[in-house]
């Protein structure tokens, strides 16, 4: 027993950290950026609407070409796409840091975000194309932890730099970082095939022309009705297009599967409730709390530290204990935690209020992120590996800017931070019950499934 655990280390080898510390980069810069908005705007003489624009241009570039990313994979080869991917990302990180001006900054994050949405949906795809069986299953647990702990090193780290160095240092980070993945990822990573012939060019139109309108619609500031019209019409064309489609972007029979479905409506609502979760409890602890941004980012330790140390107690009982059991149980606990804030408020002071709590959502997450991602991919051939994996992370961007967008509508007329804080969370638990109830139908289906087979 002891010698064929050994040999599943070895096999892990080098690809694994490759794979998981180019997307945790991805991850770990997304939320950097939201400790270091205000040093921006001050350093680059920028106002709100060219603040705002800094995450826009991003948003829309890495949301409205993820799908198209995860089958150009398919299409020219995982391992060659993953590698134009981690050289734009790279260098644009480079030129973030480098800039000197607005049109400068915000040009720069919308290739920051192409490259993004390269990484994201190559990354995954890669790791599946270099693992098979439990040692498959193991690294896309690995994966999963790594989309949480992103986030939540994300704001400490960004709060540490924030306070003590420039904003541009957490830029400048990603360049020698990611030529260093560069030149291991041609050496060690293996995937050279190719799955499809073709890219549905008219459906690749209409799913970024979508989901960019739909993006934008939730974080633009001016004709966002108008962009969600366009967003609702391109998304019907792109529908009916993929369903004719000889070499559609998206297989529409991805959805045929109920724990895929499931799993993408879960994973939806859950990182509505994670993104508005991470977004507004900083922001709370400075205007009720009278915290700094350090300490803001510091009080998010008793979420983060959890979070690492189960996220390594949930890939060893990965192999022991189902994944939907496991997914159940980090909704289940994610549940309290939240809900535990919502009944007691924020007046009830930090330690009871946020902290408390917050080990409960830390554990919580560090046992959903993965058995979600696990379902995402499940049952999937190697030709539909790409498309699946554009899904799960079109899915997870879009539905936290979906979910911090109707939080932060529903609590608007809220003008005292408590207040609005007390209510946030309300309808912050309502999304993680939501998601519970999605998790649910994973559960209901797997066990029909069994009994089928018996």
């Amino acid at each position: 027993m002891k010698k064929e655990v050994r040999t599943n280390k070895q096999r892990f080898g080098i690809a694994l950290p490759i794979i998981l510390l180019t997307y945790f980069m991805i991850i770990l810069d997304n939320s950097i950026i939201f400790t270091s908005t205000v040093k921006i705007a001050n350093d680059l003489s920028l106002n709100n609407q060219s603040l705002s624009w800094i995450t826009n241009a991003y948003a829309l570039t890495f949301g409205g070409l993820l799908l198209f990313s995860g089958k150009a994979g398919d299409v020219f080869g995982r391992k060659r796409v993953y590698l134009i991917g981690l050289a734009i990302f790279s260098v644009s990180s480079l030129l973030v840091g480098l800039s000197n001006s607005a049109a400068m900054i915000i040009s720069m994050r919308a290739v920051q975000g192409i490259g993004s949405s390269i990484l994201a949906p190559s990354t995954l795809a890669l790791l599946m194309d270099n693992y098979s069986g439990k040692m498959r299953t193991k690294a896309i647990g690995y994966y999963g932890a790594t989309a949480g702990l992103g986030s939540s090193f994300g704001l400490v780290i960004g709060g540490i730099i924030a306070s003590y160095w420039s904003w541009r240092v957490g830029f400048f980070l990603n360049f020698p970082i990611g030529i260093a993945m560069l030149l291991l990822s041609i050496k060690y990573l293996r995937s050279e095939k190719t799955y499809a012939e073709k890219i549905d060019i008219l459906g690749t139109i209409f799913s970024i022309l979508g989901i960019s309108a739909l993006v934008y619609s939730i974080d633009g500031t001016n004709y966002r009705g108008l962009s969600l019209i366009v967003a609702i019409v391109s998304l019907i064309l792109f529908v009916f297009q993929e369903n004719k489609s000889s070499e559609p972007i998206m297989p529409l029979t991805l959805f045929k599967n109920s724990e895929r479905s499931f799993a993408y409506l879960a994973r939806f609502a859950y990182m509505g409730f994670a993104v508005s979760y991470f977004f507004l409890t900083p922001l709370a602890m400075q205007r009720v709390y009278g915290f700094s941004p350090l300490g803001s980012a510091l009080g998010f330790l008793p979420e983060t530290i959890p979070q690492f140390i189960f996220a390594a107690v949930e890939t060893r009982l990965s192999t022991k204990i189902s994944n939907s059991k496991l997914l159940i149980t980090g909704m289940v606990i994610t549940f309290i935690g939240v809900l535990a804030t919502a009944i007691l408020g924020i007046g009830s002071g930090y330690v009871l209020s946020i902290a408390i709590p917050m080990i409960f959502v830390g554990i919580g997450q560090a046992f959903v992120l993965s058995p979600l991602t696990v379902s995402g991919v499940s049952h999937t051939t190697p030709e539909m590996t790409g498309s699946a994996s554009g899904i799960v992370n079109t899915v997870h961007q879009i539905g936290g800017s979906v979910g911090l967008s109707v939080v932060v509508t529903l609590v608007s007329r809220y003008s005292n931070p408590a207040m609005s804080y007390n209510h946030a969370m309300i309808w912050i638990t309502v999304l993680v019950g939501i998601a519970l109830i999605f998790s649910l139908g994973i559960i209901i289906f797997n066990n029909r499934k069994k009994l089928k087979s018996n």
